[in-house]
């Protein structure tokens, strides 16, 4: 099979494309015949091993796809050839079969495409995660999102809305902003223009924010936490700045605020019923029209290393998906 492979540590452009075994299933194992896989931050970290999971080398990145079921391994019993599925992979998912655990493995809800299903599930788990379980957003609250016209941004946009929250989206252009207006944010904040504190005053009457869905880390983390309101909630979601901050403490002791950590993947691990339970909810939301994916283009397999660099330097607007 044909597979995108990271040989050595490096930037996208260190990748080859080239054929490799393909997969056999063990226990507990599904091998997919992969349609269509999304392009999310995380490779772009795992290829450079700057990601908390570091796969021997050489292997496929690409953490999350949908296909087709191909083959199964002993004890499975969710799925079976033929059935059309999608997964969060962690790696592997550049290529044309991945082979992954079980519980990785979900249906694709009826009526939602192969492109769309592999651009829902890390960036809408991670979100819902975020927001329903680590945060407990309620309607009325008011969620600022940084980072909003990324796919995982998007997709708190619109569950932040399909929680009753307002959403004050944060980007750095005009046209990104633009992009989550049309996903439902309330209000937008251009950050690379305006003062980011300032204009949250503004919009809250100095009220200050229930819940920072933080995706972008950086500089901006602390002017966001400055920006809570009494018992406001800083999830830590990720830091596509490239920059961790430090934070001080004495921030959230003056705002009785709390710093929630966001790990989704564990929480995958950790409850796959509970995981399983609010894809379910996910899937719902889409059919109903509440989720919509954003994907700002799709490209061959083989141009993983293109898409990789344009999401590294923050071109992408939603989702970029490449097609098997």
């Amino acid at each position: 099979m044909k597979a995108v492979v990271c040989r050595e540590y490096g930037p996208p452009e260190s990748l080859v494309f080239e054929e490799i075994p393909s997969p056999e299933p063990g226990p507990g194992e599904v091998v997919i015949a992969v349609k269509a896989a999304s392009v999310n931050f995380p490779d772009v970290l795992i290829i450079e091993n700057k990601y908390q999971i570091k796969p021997p080398l050489p292997f496929s990145p690409g953490s999350e796809c949908s296909g087709v079921v191909q083959a199964v391994g002993a004890d499975v019993r969710r799925v079976k050839p033929g059935d059309r599925v999608m997964a969060v992979t962690t790696y592997g998912s550049f290529a044309e079969q991945v082979k992954t655990d079980e519980w990785r493995v979900l249906s694709i809800p009826t009526g939602m495409d192969f492109e769309t299903a592999a651009a829902f599930t890390l960036t809408y788990g991670t979100s819902d995660h975020a927001l329903a379980d680590r945060a407990a957003l309620t309607k009325g609250e008011v969620l600022l999102v940084l980072g909003a016209s990324g796919g995982v941004g998007i997709a708190a946009i619109e569950i932040g809305k399909a929680l009753g929250a307002r959403v004050i989206a944060c980007a750095s252009s005009q046209d990104k902003l633009q992009v989550c207006r049309e996903h439902g944010a309330d209000e937008a904040i251009d950050y690379a223009h305006e003062d980011l504190r300032k204009r949250i005053g503004v919009l809250t009457e100095g009220k200050g924010v229930d819940v920072v869905y933080d995706a972008v880390g950086g500089a901006v983390t602390e002017l966001a936490l400055r920006s809570t309101a009494w018992r406001g909630r800083l999830l830590v979601v990720g830091f596509a700045s490239g920059e961790i901050p430090r934070i001080p403490l004495n921030l959230a002791l003056l705002k009785g605020c709390s710093i929630v950590g966001v790990f989704w993947g564990d929480f995958a691990r950790r409850e796959p019923g509970r995981f399983a339970e609010r894809i379910q909810q996910l899937g719902e939301w889409h059919r109903q029209g509440l989720l919509r994916p954003h994907i700002s283009e799709t490209l061959p397999l083989a141009k993983a290393a293109e898409a990789l660099t344009r999401l590294a330097s923050r071109q992408v607007k939603g989702k970029l998906v490449l097609t098997v």
